[in-house]
């Protein structure tokens, strides 16, 4: 008995770090959906749902959290040593803070939904850049804006242009997204062909 107990831990202790391990080539969308394929899955349903595309989430994604389901932001430090707060609460691969992740919950009725889950995380960004989209009449397409609407939060948005240091991020994002996208475009036939796939 007690050693099929350790058998058991041990082979969910391996799964949970397989699903959620980072994967090896994050700037490679192609890559990342031939070792996560349900996540491919995830982003699909996204964009089908909220009309946001696949390549802005990703692109996100990688900016906020580069993909690492534990992501947080570094914590201050006192007299630049002593480790003191996080800057937010910001956590998960969306880097959604507890306060919006909660309004998120509430509007579609996700009361199980976690920042360390992908599928909740894209659906996050999906909701997110379509309330954007209905606020602040940014085109869901509209990487650059969607971003620094996303970064920023719908309130601060209308003072991005005399922030210098979000412009340059949101660039990075949009040059990214532009990159995925056309990454995509080589080997989204052969995703689609596996939507049999059962997870």
């Amino acid at each position: 008995m007690i050693l099929n107990k350790k058998l058991l831990f041990i082979f969910l202790f391996f799964l949970i770090s397989a699903c959620s391990s980072i994967p090896k080539n994050t700037a490679d969308g192609c890559s990342i959906f031939s070792e996560r394929y349900f996540w491919y899955k995830h982003v699909k349903k996204t964009e089908k749902k909220w009309g946001t595309p696949v390549h802005l989430q990703l692109a996100f994604i990688k900016m906020e959290s580069d993909f690492d389901w534990l992501a947080k932001p570094p914590r201050h430090k006192l007299f630049k040593v002593i480790p003191y707060k996080r800057p937010s609460s910001s956590f998960g691969y969306s880097q959604a803070v507890k306060g919006t992740w909660e309004q998120y919950k509430k509007e579609n009725e996700k009361p199980l939904a976690t920042r360390a889950r992908f599928k909740d995380s894209v659906d996050f960004i999906g909701w997110y850049t379509s309330k954007s989209s209905k606020i602040l009449k940014i085109s869901k397409k509209d990487v650059f804006k969607q971003y620094i609407a996303y970064h920023e939060g719908w309130g601060n948005y209308k003072n991005y242009k005399n922030n210098n240091r979000i412009i340059l991020i949101a660039k990075k994002v949009e040059k990214q997204s532009i990159k995925y996208k056309k990454q995509l475009s080589s080997c989204q036939n052969k995703l689609n062909r596996n939507k049999y796939i059962i997870f």
